[in-house]
């Protein structure tokens, strides 16, 4: 019987996690199956052309041909002094940049983990801070890994936080 290995300490490392890798991953596989509890069947590492004159593959955490959809999972956290992840949130940025660039037809949604930091969420701040950023159609989400529910906070066609709208359970 093989076990997972115990958790090392490490600098900037995810506590209770083997890896952020491995973080990173379990978040993924949460985001998988509440989005094909919402009826969204997705594959892990899918691949698409992005680009303008130029075109590169670009590997997405999530993505379907058909229905085009696109997907990136981010489980980011508040720093354990309560901080911004300011590097890790260029990354929110950078997936902005892809989205902007990959097919018009493709529904576009970043998912991020529900992190609090007194009463906001890492997401919610983000969006706050950087919504601007965001292209049009994209749809910023939220998932809370320990309920399984998650909360659109942007949707497709608004050019503000909606104030959750769009929240969503797992059905049983």
């Amino acid at each position: 019987m093989t076990r997972d290995p115990a958790p090392v300490a490490r600098p900037f490392q995810r506590i209770g996690a083997i890896s952020n890798t491995h973080a990173g991953r379990t978040f993924q596989d949460a985001v998988q199956l509440f989005l094909s509890r919402l009826g969204l069947e997705l594959e892990r590492e899918f691949t698409v052309a992005i680009g303008h004159a130029i075109k590169k593959s670009h590997r997405f955490d999530l993505g379907s041909a058909d229905p085009p959809i696109l997907v990136e999972c981010k489980s980011y956290t508040w720093t354990s002094g309560g901080n911004s992840p300011s590097a890790k949130l260029r990354g929110l940025n950078e997936a902005m940049l892809l989205f902007s660039v990959a097919p018009p037809e493709y529904r576009k949604l970043l998912v991020m983990l529900r992190h609090l930091r007194r009463d906001e969420s890492l997401a919610a701040n983000w969006l706050r801070n950087h919504g601007h950023l965001v292209p049009p159609g994209v749809e910023i989400w939220e998932l809370d890994a320990d309920t399984g529910e998650g909360a659109c906070l942007l949707g497709p066609d608004e050019n503000a936080p909606n104030g959750g709208n769009h929240r969503a359970a797992p059905t049983a």
